[in-house]
């Protein structure tokens, strides 16, 4: 049995100070029990750290004007459509089931005074996400790939 891959966008700030978005897969998937009498299933340990779980629900027609994610953060959408546009000019739309990790520290303000990134929600519909704060400056500006 092959093991899964899950990929997710990375939001990361580059040498320039300006921020992109890359795909990047989970691929360090390992068959275990979870324990008990829990038949194996596959787990992927992404990080140990302390974290701060929080659910956030962004109304119809919100806009996160240009900012920088306050910490390392997984960003889980449980419901409806949100968007995430970097400096260079990507954005992605994502809904429940993808996955973002918001790793735009130390980003340095462009021409039109943009840094980070810009959020906000997509449709007629709220987006719940479900963010999982990182404290742990190992996760601060990180780079795609630190996660396997």
């Amino acid at each position: 049995m092959k093991a899964p891959t899950l990929s997710y966008w990375h939001v990361w700030t580059g040498d320039d100070g300006g921020t992109r978005q890359t795909r990047c897969a989970l691929t360090n998937f390992a068959m275990q029990s979870m324990g008990g009498n829990a038949a194996p299933q596959w787990n992927a340990e992404i990080c140990e750290s302390k974290a701060n779980v929080m659910v956030c629900v962004l109304p119809v027609g919100w806009v996160g004007d240009w900012h920088e994610n306050p910490k390392p953060q997984w960003i889980i959408p449980l419901s409806g459509t949100w968007y995430v546009e970097t400096m260079d000019g990507t954005r992605v739309e994502m809904g429940p089931g993808e996955i973002s990790f918001g790793a735009d520290q130390h980003t340095k303000p462009d021409a039109d005074g943009h840094f980070g990134h810009k959020s906000g929600t997509v449709g007629k519909e709220p987006a719940t996400l479900m963010l999982v704060q990182l404290d742990d400056p190992r996760f601060v500006a990180a780079r795609p790939g630190i996660f396997g």
